[in-house]
């Protein structure tokens, strides 16, 4: 993103002849690697309508005028590994519309404004009817991207919290019927790639235009190597659920860094050290997707929830399985996430927002979502200096502020 004179989108023109939805002005604006000062930006019709630096925006007329003075306004953050929020877990079949609209409205509140609803390990006859159920749901609802199968074909090795009760091979059949149900809107697989047939599954998902991530795996780093080979292109929650880097054992993030993955991240300051979270980043600049793996209990208040068919307990924010063991997802919000990796991990502001915003999108197949260039989807997420979210735009329609 070049620093460029403001540059009118189709329709409309300068001077105030047609009067923009939303201008926001006086703000610095973090975009596509790169902080631009003094900034100003124009939505119309839920699209980036024009944008500059200076004074320009003085020459138009807006129905809603936002004066962003001292502070800094980012494309809307892209969630592409969440489970739920505000009582809600997208998996259950119990949870009408209203429910999961308000998980969605959580995560907005907090800088989300695209997500991808993160389904966990079940019976494959339960996942499909799941998946046709979302259908419409996904649909009516521009924002969601469609639907992430964390499982079920995980290796019980390393299942976490997956009800290991509910794993399965990634046979033909199986795949299949999971594509079918899905009817296009499955987003992203996580297999296991030392599962009988997972090569195969990899290949056939990834001809219909899934992205595959490679996670809950004992598979070492040959493995591995095969399965990005075959088109895996995601690392599902790097350094969680899988062998951990080792000198004479590489494993998968060695392989993830060496074949130009995506590794994703969940910065909460639980699961991965911050410190790490750095030093992924210095292995794989430009790499990193922040996610939150957030599951019901996010935005409620400590106690015992259920993620899937395993009951869970949080404390202090914390999720863990009841019996004491794994971490069983996150309470995490990407504003926190933010916050995290600019000032404990290291990243600059410009690196962690592109983790939030283009590098999720180009991971899922959607690079011209996470930007706020001229054209582009008016989602965005302006905050304070201290990475306290003010207000969030979705399409040009801002959200509920966070409490």
């Amino acid at each position: 993103m070049s620093d460029l004179p403001s540059v009118d989108g189709v329709g409309g023109g300068l001077g105030g002849v047609d009067a923009d939805d939303v201008l926001i002005h006086s703000v610095s604006l973090v975009d596509e690697g790169v902080r631009l000062d003094d900034a100003w930006i124009a939505f119309r019709n839920g699209r980036v309508h024009a944008r500059g630096r200076g004074g320009g925006w003085r020459e138009r007329t807006a129905r809603a005028m936002r004066d962003g003075t001292g502070a800094i306004l980012t494309p809307g953050f892209i969630d592409i590994h969440c489970h739920g929020a505000a009582g809600a877990g997208f998996d259950d079949p119990e949870a009408q519309a209203d429910a999961l609209d308000d998980a969605l409205t959580e995560h907005a509140a907090h800088g989300t404004t695209r997500l991808v609803l993160s389904l966990v390990s079940a019976p494959i006859p339960r996942i499909t009817n799941r998946l046709e159920a979302l259908h419409e749901y996904v649909a009516l609802r521009p924002t969601v991207l469609g639907v992430h199968l964390e499982g079920p074909f995980l290796a019980d090795s390393h299942c976490g919290a997956h009800d290991p009760a509910h794993l399965a091979d990634p046979d033909p059949a199986s795949v299949d019927a999971l594509l079918r149900a899905g009817r296009g809107n499955i987003r992203q697989v996580t297999i296991a790639p030392e599962l009988p047939g997972a090569l195969s599954a990899i290949d056939t998902l990834v001809r219909e235009g899934v992205a595959v991530a490679v996670g809950h795996t004992g598979a070492d780093v040959d493995v591995v190597r095969d399965a990005f080979a075959a088109g895996a292109s995601i690392l599902t929650h790097t350094f969680n659920g899988m062998r951990g880097l080792h000198h004479r054992a590489p494993g998968p993030i060695a392989a993830a860094v060496e074949s130009g993955a995506t590794l994703e991240v969940i910065a909460d300051g639980v699961h991965v050290d911050p410190m790490m979270i750095g030093f992924l980043h210095a292995l794989a600049p430009g790499r990193i997707a922040l996610v939150t793996d957030a599951m019901a209990a996010t935005g409620c208040e400590d106690g015992d929830y259920v993620l899937g068919s395993l009951p869970v307990r949080v404390r202090d924010g914390v999720v863990r399985l009841r019996d004491g063991g794994s971490i069983a997802g996150s309470t995490l919000t990407t504003a926190t996430a933010l916050r995290i990796a600019t000032t404990r991990s290291g990243m600059s502001l410009p690196e962690a927002v592109a983790s939030l915003t283009t590098i999720p999108a180009r991971a899922i197949g959607r690079p011209e979502l996470g930007t706020l260039r001229v054209g582009a989807a008016s989602d965005a997420v302006l905050m304070d200096e201290e990475l306290r979210v003010r207000a969030v735009w979705a399409e040009g329609r801002e959200m509920p502020r966070p409490a």
